[in-house]
């Protein structure tokens, strides 16, 4: 016997990660408006530079040619006396300037050469730019007045350019005013499809009246979104009306004369064995008419707390005695879930029943079923399943559409072929996950996805 195809387990019972549109859409705009920042940033900077480094220059050299006219037309006390002044109120020191006197070259950044370039254009080439004398620091100009040598000491800090705390400062500011608008844009971006995506989730639960959307927003695009939704809504609520009408109306036709023929093969059909068949041929018919209720129910579940090990205990007693079917349970003690009483044990009864009738060991004839739980944080996890021949992976997530039959259900057609469509609708329902998977020893899982009380 070939081996049975082994499914991964399904999508929808693995936690899903990763970030929702809101974060991406924040993300991108966050990235998009601090990297246009820096490159603003750059592109100033090297464009400021020069115009700052020729205003530099501009004023030392105006501060060098002052000094030059004040000290050649001053005597020399009033030499002295301006000297000082202008070392008490500038905070330019002119001292004279010897033949022995050491100096360095001026040299920084960019910014400074360019400053000592302009200057030596500005005055002269006669003048000398000096980053020391004699080992003391600063911006020294040396120039001639007659016959007469000095030199001129600034403060070099006048003539740096913004610190690099300043820009860290104004770039600070304009990334957290980039992200708070980031924020904002993507908050009403995210907002209308957000309640769409809500809206849209209610209704695949059976909820039409919840999915009534703004149609009065202010943007265009989202107010034609929001009405054709509705609209659509609408004609499905309409849809979804008719259909559960005409199937109960459908229903309620045929059991009246399904019953008429029980009460009449009973009481004509001499035969014991044609009249069984007969009254198990209505039954099986009865059952049917009972799958398309069931199916077509679109009310939402009630959700309680309820004991998932009272529910299982009762849907396992109800097939205890069938010979062909042993049932093992492996729940832990005390599993309480939210779920409707009701749905929830004809979800048990439909997986127990379709394991039964599916689910055979080839070797034996009867159905081995295991029942067991898991609670996983918030949720619980119900696992049903039976060591048959398992299912081809091509027909796998097919098993829930209505009306179809795998192929080794077929030759023993005695259904419409809805149980597992009513399972997996029945707990979506009550707001869990329902899938499909082959195990590797072989047979055919069933796995329940529950919120947690």
């Amino acid at each position: 016997m070939p081996a049975p195809e082994t499914a991964p387990a399904p999508l929808e019972m693995r936690p899903r990660r990763g970030f929702n549109l809101f974060w991406r859409t924040f993300f991108f705009l966050a990235l998009l408006l601090f990297g246009s920042i820096l490159a603003w940033l750059q592109t100033f900077r090297a464009l400021e530079s020069e115009p700052r480094a020729v205003q530099s220059a501009q004023q030392l050299a105006s501060v060098v040619n002052l000094s030059r006219f004040a000290l050649r037309y001053a005597d020399t006390i009033n030499r002295i006396t301006l000297i000082k002044a202008l070392a008490e109120e500038e905070h330019v020191r002119i001292s004279l300037r010897a033949p022995t006197d050491i100096h360095q070259p001026f040299k920084g950044d960019n910014f400074s050469e360019r400053i000592a370039k302009e200057l030596i254009v500005r005055l002269g080439r006669d003048i000398v730019v000096a980053g020391a004398v004699n080992n003391e620091p600063g911006l020294w100009i040396g120039f001639s007045v007659n016959d007469d040598s000095y030199w001129l000491l600034t403060d070099p800090s006048r003539m740096e350019p913004p610190r690099h705390s300043t820009w860290a400062i104004w770039l600070i500011t304009a990334a957290a005013l980039s992200l708070a608008g980031a924020a904002v844009i993507a908050r009403l971006i995210n907002q209308p499809l957000k309640q769409l995506s809500f809206a849209a989730s209610r209704m695949r639960d059976g909820d039409f009246d919840a999915t009534l959307l703004n149609e009065t927003v202010t943007t265009n695009e989202i107010r034609e979104v929001n009405i054709g939704f509705n609209r659509m809504a609408e004609q499905l609520s309409k849809i979804e009306q008719d259909r559960v009408v005409m199937l109960a109306g459908i229903s309620h036709d045929l059991r009246t004369p399904l019953a008429r023929l029980r009460l009449e093969t009973e009481m004509s059909v001499a035969d014991p064995d044609a009249r069984e068949h007969m009254a198990a041929d209505i039954a099986q018919l009865d059952a049917i008419i009972d799958k398309f209720l069931d199916y077509a129910r679109p009310e939402p579940a009630l959700l309680e707390p309820i004991s998932l090990n009272a529910v299982v205990d009762a849907a396992v007693y109800a097939v205890a005695d069938y010979p062909d079917m042993q049932v093992m349970l492996n729940i832990p003690d005390n599993v309480d879930v939210l779920a409707d009483e009701v749905e929830l044990s004809r979800v048990i009864a439909n997986l127990l029943e379709n394991a039964r009738r599916y689910g055979k060991t080839p070797e034996t004839g009867i159905a081995l079923v295991e029942i067991s739980a898991k609670v996983r944080d918030q949720w619980v996890m119900i696992k049903v399943r039976d060591h048959g021949q398992g299912v081809p992976h091509a027909s796998l997530s097919k098993l829930t559409n209505p009306f179809f039959r795998g192929d080794s259900a077929r030759t023993a057609a005695t259904g419409a072929g809805l149980g597992l469509a009513i399972v997996e609708k029945t707990i979506h329902r009550m707001g869990g996950m329902f899938s499909l998977s082959n195990t590797t020893s072989g047979g055919l899982a069933a796995h329940i996805k529950l919120r947690r009380n």
